[in-house]
Formats: structure tokens, sequence, C-alpha cells
């Protein structure tokens, strides 16, 4: 065993993995068995999901009531909405670590180890996961990129990857951030609220698992027009 999987093993009580899931019932049970055999204690958003999503999760619950907590939003409120809510459930259980975690089953679970490792160590307040952009096929590359470039025009934080949605973020840091943006706008105003607060950013390599159904979940081209619509009628109220 590494030093880094000792220390993670060490501290393993004290981290939450925020898992938000819209119509994800193809691959939720997949993504939280994964997750729970780490020994990982998990917070599932269901947000507003049409599809078995929500009973998807209740049999995992059923099976695992002390690692895993279920909430749902009777309504689709947004990604952005579904986070907040589980980072406030994360501190209600007195989360140390709080991660966030795909539920389209793009993420390697085993990432987490090294992407709690800095703030473990204490170099880090926050630390993304950053995706390899020359592995992340055409159809999400530039639109990644266009989000990247408006994190930066108007949260004015150079990252490599915005809008990564495999995170981690100490104690601190999640008590600090205020998140308004109820859509996938929030991987930007994460990083503006990692700037306005002067929280220590690390962006750590993950791998990605790029299949037809998580190629088309997430950022794209499209949502990325319209979360930069959103900013530039923001910025001229």
């Amino acid at each position: 065993m590494e030093v880094n999987e000792i220390l993670f093993k060490e501290h393993i009580n004290d981290i939450y993995v925020v898992v938000p899931a819209y119509n994800e019932s193809r691959t939720i049970k997949r993504v939280l068995t994964e997750l729970i055999s780490l020994g990982l204690n998990l917070i599932v958003i269901d947000d507003g999901s049409t599809d078995n999503t929500y009973s998807a999760v209740e049999d995992i619950l059923k099976q695992y009531p002390d690692q895993l907590n279920l909430y749902r939003h009777p309504l689709n409120r947004g990604l952005g909405a579904a986070i907040s809510t589980g980072i406030e459930a994360a501190l209600r259980q007195n989360s140390q670590i709080t991660v966030t975690f795909d539920a389209d089953g793009q993420h390697h679970s085993s990432d987490i180890i090294p992407l709690c490792q800095p703030i473990l160590e204490n170099q880090a307040d926050v630390v993304i996961g950053k995706r390899n952009f020359k592995e992340m096929p055409f159809r999400k590359k530039f639109g990644n990129l266009v989000m990247n470039i408006i994190t930066l025009i108007f949260y004015g934080k150079n990252v490599g990857d915005s809008q990564s949605g495999l995170r981690t973020f100490n104690r601190k840091a999640v008590e600090l951030m205020e998140l308004h943006s109820r859509d996938y706008g929030v991987s930007s105003e994460i990083i503006g609220e990692v700037q306005r607060k002067g929280l220590r950013l690390v962006e750590v390599p993950i791998t990605t698992i790029y299949t037809d159904y998580s190629l088309s979940k997430g950022t794209n081209t499209k949502i990325g027009l319209k979360i930069l619509a959103k900013l530039i009628r923001g910025f001229f109220k």
C-alpha cells in the first residue's frame, strides 16, 4: 500500500462524496457500488429524476444504510442546486473533506485518493481533477476550452479544467464558498469563489472513461454558450 493510500484510509471516515444524479439509472448502481467498495461515505442527491434513479439508489441504501445518505429534489433544479444541497448535507455530517463525483460513470473511483492527498497534507483547500484534453473527444474539448476562457474572463482564474466534476474541498473551503448558480455554471462559479476567497487550488491529473453515454452528459458547446449569455446578462444588470 502506498503512502497516500495509507493516509487516505486513516481519514476515510472524515470524507463524504457528493453524487448529484439526474436520470442516471443506467450508471448509478455501478458508480455507487465502486465508491462504497472504497469505504467512502456517500451523499446522493436525486435531482428530480424521471427515470428509475431514485429507486436504484434506494436499493443500495437498504444494503449500506451506514454509508449512504439519499436526498431528493421533487423537481429538477439543476447541477448547481444539487451540489449545494449535497455540500450542506456533508457539513451536517461533520465532513472534513467533501468530494463531488459525477454519476454518469466517467470517473474512476480510485482517482479520489490522489485528489485527497494535497488536502490531507495541508497543501491545498480545493483540488480539481484535471482531465487529459489530448484524449478528450473534440465535441467535448471545444466546449470545455470555451468554458475555461469564460471562467478566466468572468472570474479571473486560469485553470486547466474548470468544468471537471471530480473535485475535493476541505471544510474551510466549503464553509467559505457562496454558490448561487443552479445549473452547469456552478463549475465556473466554484473557481470564482476559490479566487474571491483566496483559497489554495491544486489540479491533479485524472483518467476519464469516455462512452457514448458519458459523452452525452456534462458541458458542451451549447451549454457553454448558454452560460456565457447568462453571465453577460448578469454583468450588465
